[in-house]
């Protein structure tokens, strides 16, 4: 503003004064206004900025509005940050809630499976079996009721970064080792320089589910493998089994259901890929797998 009022001044009054045309104070006048309008151009620049950066900050790809800015706007800027770091405050009081929570009932569910290991001994043998059930079932719920609570209380979606090799190949062995007596050939095809921007311990959930489900109705071969998709990274396990048809695909990843009773598992795992495949904003498909049976297709955001 004060540029503006002193290039005014040279080029009307000035000349005035003085007697002379309004030639050389005119070109000065201009000269004063093109950097007055640089000088408002570069103090605004970082509110132009500003809506980047919040964009930023919510997908997770940064965790404080950084940079410089007007005195005005500054301490906006501040309490924004300040409330990003007291959220962050509040998702690990729950990580940490939700750790006690789990402590406080598996600890009487071990207590129960070991008092039905006693009755089996004693020769109750229906009345372990029925407490063995139930113990089972309750913890399939503990776990799977964490994992929601989790991913309600994570941060913005894709915060973290992983490989996933790593989580690929460990769990691949680890599903080996669980399904040694049936013989299945488990394999990883997973490229080493793949990322995802999902969090080591929900990339570990999917996978996991996604093995052990492919390992229960396999009859010989499991394969997991991932590509990128644009933007996104897809995760693929297929297996040899029977199958499913299509009328039951979308049943299956609701909660808690199950097509064979006679399998072990709750009906809660699919469920689960779902719930965090959707909350990284992507999501899960079921479809005829090139082995002969079915294939889990999950999106996940690239890393």
């Amino acid at each position: 503003m004060l540029m503006h009022i002193a290039s005014m001044a040279l080029i009307h009054i000035l000349p005035r004064m003085r007697g002379h045309e309004p030639g050389i104070p005119s070109l000065a006048g201009v000269a004063m206004m093109v950097a007055g309008l640089y000088a408002a151009r570069r103090s605004l620049a970082p509110l132009w900025r500003l809506p980047e950066k919040v964009l930023a900050v919510r997908k997770g790809e940064d965790t404080r509005i950084e940079g410089a800015y007007p005195a005005e706007v500054q301490p906006l800027i501040d309490s924004l940050n300040a409330l990003i770091a007291d959220r962050e405050k509040s998702i690990k009081r729950a990580y940490e809630t939700a750790g006690d929570l789990a402590h406080g009932l598996k600890t009487p569910l071990a207590l129960l499976a070991r008092e039905a290991e006693l009755a089996d001994a004693a020769g109750n043998v229906e009345l372990a079996e029925a407490i063995t059930q139930q113990v089972q079932r309750m913890s399939n719920q503990v776990d799977y009721h964490l994992t929601r609570a989790r991913v309600a209380a994570s941060g913005p979606a894709g915060t973290a970064r992983c490989l996933l090799a790593p989580c690929a190949d460990a769990l691949v062995r680890t599903v080996s080792k669980l399904y040694v007596e049936r013989g299945l050939a488990i394999s990883s095809t997973v490229g080493p320089e793949l990322r995802v921007r999902v969090r080591v311990e929900d990339l570990d959930e999917v996978l996991g589910n996604l093995l052990d489900n492919a390992c229960k109705w396999a009859r010989k071969r499991v394969v997991l493998s991932a590509a990128m998709d644009g933007a996104m990274l897809t995760l693929t396990v297929e297996d040899d089994g029977p199958g499913l048809p299509d009328a039951l695909r979308g049943v299956v990843l609701e909660r808690g259901v199950r097509i064979d009773e006679a399998a072990p598992g709750s009906g809660l795992g699919l469920s689960i890929v779902r719930d965090l495949a959707e909350h990284y904003g992507g999501s899960i498909a079921l479809e005829d797998s090139k082995l002969g049976g079915l294939c889990a297709r999950v999106l996940l955001p690239a890393g």
